[in-house]
C-alpha cells in the first residue's frame, strides 16, 4: 500500500538533486568570471549572516528563471540536513557535492529501500518452488 507511494518519493526527490546539483554544475563551469567569484565568496558569508543569505538568494532569483528557482528550492529543502557537516568548506563544490550526495542516499536509496521493505514478502519461498510436503524416499 505505501510502496508506490514511497518509489514516487524517492523518484521525484532524487531527479530534484541530480538535476539541481547538473544545473549548478553547468553554471560553474560555464562562468568563472568575477561575478561568479563575488556570489561564491557572497556565499561563503551566508552561513554566518542572516541577511546576507537572503541577498544571495535575491542575487539567484535574478539569474534564474522561476522554474529553475523552484528547483533550487526544493533542493535546498532536502539537502539543508546535511548542509552544516560542510558549511566552513572553502570549496564551493564541496558545500554542493556533499549534502547532494547524502541527500541521494537518504531520500533515494532510503526511501526505495523503505518501498520495498513496505511491500512485504510476497514472493514464494527458495527450495524447489513445490509446497507439497516431501516423502522419503522419493525423488
Amino acid at each position: 500500500m505505501l510502496e508506490r507511494p514511497l518509489r514516487y518519493i524517492a523518484v521525484i526527490a532524487s531527479a530534484i538533486v541530480l538535476v539541481s546539483f547538473s544545473l549548478f554544475a553547468i553554471d560553474e563551469t560555464r562562468s568563472a568570471s568575477v561575478q561568479s567569484r563575488a556570489a561564491i565568496a557572497a556565499q561563503e558569508v551566508t552561513g554566518r549572516d542572516p541577511s546576507a543569505a537572503a541577498a544571495v538568494e535575491r542575487l539567484r532569483e535574478k539569474h534564474h528563471s522561476a522554474i529553475r528557482e523552484k528547483i533550487d528550492d526544493a533542493n535546498d529543502l532536502l539537502t539543508q540536513p546535511f548542509s552544516g557537516l560542510v558549511q566552513h568548506s572553502q570549496s564551493v563544490w564541496m558545500r554542493r557535492t556533499v549534502p547532494s550526495i547524502l541527500a541521494l542516499l537518504l531520500f533515494g536509496a532510503g526511501f526505495a529501500f523503505l518501498a520495498r521493505f513496505s511491500k512485504g514478502s510476497s514472493r514464494p519461498k527458495r527450495g524447489g518452488g513445490s509446497s507439497a510436503p516431501r516423502v522419503a524416499g522419493r525423488v
